[in-house]
């Protein structure tokens, strides 16, 4: 394998309506073959389906409900998404390669806390069930979404706390699940993040690479819209910070990815 995953990238969003063409070709220049595209809600299905339709080559479709989108009508929503999941012959890929993004999000709002668990709690059911990862948000939720997931566990559940920035103990307990990644962003660049200690003790067979796109842009484009392409400098900060080659670091980043979401070649 000889390329980059990109293994969560919102490329389907409306920052990028203007020039989604250059945005691939950029990814394509740098060798990031693959991008997984986790979806948000119900509306942006149509959007993750064309851009995975159009570059089936690179855009991985995945369905799910963010946490942020939980409502009181979660319970309609999720079942307009289970025929997407269950039935993905919409995507010319005819298939979907990951349940997500789902989760807990304590930080903006906790009005649908309890809704947020038991729309986490149904797309764990839909996972497991499937046979697919899972993709999860855990913002300022890192400990009640770890106890849910062990809650739920058992030998079909795997996935990936995208995004992770907990602490040392909170990434020992998801790797002790056995069968769950941890998501590293632009955050590892940044001065003064506590971020690149807490990866510096993780190995690396347990983490992936991410972009989080158009989000979390990495240094030195801070404050810009961030893109697919730019994941080879998250990848070589943290070659950095683990002492390693940014070609091993690419190397086992890319083997994981493929393992999760069942990327049989790039």
């Amino acid at each position: 394998m000889n390329g980059w995953i990109d293994s969560h990238s919102h490329l389907f969003a409306k920052e990028f309506d203007e020039d989604i063409d250059e945005v691939i070709q950029r990814c394509l220049q740098i060798n990031v073959k693959k991008v997984i595209l986790p979806n948000i809600d119900l509306m942006t299905l149509d959007r993750v389906k064309k851009l995975s339709d159009t570059y089936p080559e690179i855009c991985l479709p995945t369905v799910g409900l963010h946490p942020c989108d939980v409502k009181e009508d979660f319970w309609e929503v999720l079942n307009k998404m289970k025929t997407w999941a269950y039935e993905p012959k919409m995507f010319i890929h005819q298939k979907i390669y990951a349940i997500g993004e789902t989760g807990l999000d304590f930080y903006w709002d906790t009005t649908f806390a309890e809704q947020q668990k038991k729309a986490l709690k149904i797309q764990i059911e839909w996972a497991k069930e499937l046979r697919l990862p899972i993709i999860l948000h855990t913002r300022n939720s890192i400990q009640e979404t770890i106890d849910i997931i062990r809650d739920n566990m058992d030998e079909h559940l795997k996935g990936v706390f995208h995004c992770f920035g907990g602490t040392i103990e909170e990434a020992q307990q998801i790797i002790e699940l056995g069968s769950f990644y941890l998501g590293v962003d632009g955050p590892l660049t940044y001065k003064n993040s506590k971020t690149p200690a807490i990866f510096q003790e993780i190995s690396l067979e347990k983490i992936l690479l991410e972009t989080d796109s158009p989000f979390l842009p990495p240094t030195p484009h801070r404050g810009k819209r961030n893109e697919s392409s730019y994941l080879p400098l998250i990848a070589q900060k943290l070659a950095e910070v683990k002492n390693m080659s940014l070609e091993e670091v690419r190397r086992v980043t890319t083997e994981n990815c493929s393992k999760l979401f069942g990327i049989e070649s790039i």
